[in-house]
């Protein structure tokens, strides 16, 4: 089973930036699909990114320009840079496993807070 752990989440004014980083338990590589998932308080969870192995990245237009995903191999992590945050940006991000470029996730993360205020 694939364990997964996001941080890096916090306050942030709108403009600023925040770095996520999602910890596995098992080498990334053998992972198809890592994706990123943010939900806010009465909205319905979105895919902001997804990273696969082999192919290009994923971004919704509503990040396009202004958030990055990549692997680290190195360290097994996978990572989301955040630039130019906005209000609406404001959720809890979730990263997600998939063992198919298809299919629905498999594992998922407990989920970090980023809040983007003045």
């Amino acid at each position: 089973q694939v364990q997964l752990v996001e941080s890096g989440g916090g306050l942030v004014q709108p403009g600023g930036s925040l770095r996520l980083t999602c910890a596995a338990s098992v080498n990334i590589f053998s992972i198809e699909v890592m994706d990123w998932y943010r939900q806010a308080p009465g909205k319905q969870r979105e895919l902001v990114a997804s990273a696969p192995r082999y192919g290009s990245r994923y971004y919704d237009d509503s990040v396009k320009g202004r958030f990055t995903t990549s692997r680290d191999v190195a360290k097994n992590t996978v990572w989301l840079q955040m630039n130019s945050l906005k209000p609406e940006d404001s959720a809890v991000y979730y990263c997600a496993a998939r063992s198919s470029l298809s299919g629905a996730p498999d594992y998922w993360g407990q989920g970090t807070q980023v809040t983007v205020s003045s």
